[in-house]
């Protein structure tokens, strides 16, 4: 066969051209991985080690995790954040319990019934909230509203951090909320998907982000943070962590070739680089935020702390960009459009869209 047989057409190579235009804002889920990550992956493909999480890398993220978060802490690994979610959850509860949650929190609208599911039946209760999070408030009116057995028994409060619309709950806000949760014998989960967004918007250490304010249970996520896959489940009492890896063997997130999902942690872990990929994301979504504030016709919904930016746009705006090959969603939030930056995302990325915006307007 000659090689004219196989040469790509003109109108192929301009189609993988465009192929290769990143133009994905919608999440940072659609970044790729992060150099450090990949290199520590191909440290522990280098020699064959043991399987289910027996191998030197797992232990060895294990005690970094332990020396990050300052504290003697458990720590087991998932596949997502969905397994993370779910089975801590379920792991706290009891099928005639309920999880109070913000009313856009990711349990509720986006895991299609997982903690229900994995916990044989708890219930999610909903309250909603300012900017995203959970008030003292709504959670106290949520577990006096009744106490009869009838009722499924409040038993956790979950807080998302960074919150679904963006925003990010303070130091004192947790301390409030963590004083309801003492009232009434409640213990806190925190879904971590874009925890490494909230360290480095608050400027404080991941201990005071999470059990020095009274989080019992983080699902820190580095999936969205330049890694592959992995989500990391942390019980900071390591009482409450008794056969939690059974309960991953069980639901199947026990993985046989742990090493791989543990030994990227280490690139992002060595040198702080979750932290710097996270402040670029976040510096990268500010930047964009104060841009599009300046546009006519543009309203941003809620205050950009973190890595994601939602704004309200003229349908048509969002039709042309559509048709230009960006990607963005509409379903996730309080209305509007949400862009995400990630540990990659690039100020000619957000200036292409800022042009094409302004070429629409």
């Amino acid at each position: 066969m000659t090689t004219d047989a196989i040469a790509p057409t003109p109108a192929a190579t301009s189609a993988a051209d465009e192929a290769c235009t990143s133009r994905f804002l919608a999440s940072d889920n659609t970044s790729g991985i992060c150099p450090e990550a990949m290199a520590y992956m191909m440290q522990a493909n280098r020699d064959d080690d043991l399987a289910y999480g027996n191998d030197r890398w797992t232990q060895q993220v294990t005690d970094s995790f332990r020396q990050l978060f300052e504290t003697e802490c458990e720590v087991f690994f998932v596949f997502n954040g969905t397994a993370a979610n779910s089975l801590s959850l379920a792991h706290l509860c009891q099928s005639y319990h309920s999880v109070i949650c913000h009313e856009l929190a990711h349990i509720e609208t986006d895991e299609c019934g997982g903690p229900e599911f994995f916990s044989n039946g708890s219930k999610l209760l909903n309250a909603p909230g300012p900017d995203g999070k959970l008030t003292p408030e709504g959670i106290e009116q949520l577990v006096t509203k009744r106490s009869d057995i009838h009722y499924p028994r409040p038993r956790v409060i979950s807080l998302t951090q960074c919150t679904e619309v963006g925003t990010v709950y303070s130091l004192e806000e947790l301390q409030a909320i963590r004083e309801v949760a003492d009232r009434h014998d409640l213990q806190i989960h925190m879904d971590g998907a874009r925890f490494a967004n909230a360290c480095a918007a608050l400027n404080v250490s991941p201990a005071e982000l999470t059990w020095k304010a009274g989080v019992d249970v983080l699902c820190f996520s580095g999936t969205k943070n330049g890694l592959a896959m992995g989500e990391a489940v942390i019980f900071f009492d390591r009482k409450l962590a008794r056969d939690f890896d059974y309960r991953c063997k069980q639901a199947g997130q026990l993985a046989s070739k742990m090493r791989f999902i543990a030994a990227p942690w280490m690139g992002l872990l060595e040198n702080d680089v979750w932290l710097n990929n996270a402040r670029h994301a976040n510096g990268m979504a500010q930047y964009l935020a104060e841009r599009l504030e300046a546009l006519e016709g543009i309203e941003l919904l809620f205050p950009s702390e973190a890595n994601s930016v939602f704004a309200s746009f003229p349908e048509h705006v969002l039709a042309a960009l559509r048709e230009r090959g960006w990607t963005f969603y509409t379903f996730i939030g309080a209305g509007g459009a949400r862009f995400v930056c990630s540990w990659n995302t690039t100020t000619e990325l957000l200036d292409a869209l800022l042009k094409d915006i302004r070429d629409v307007l």
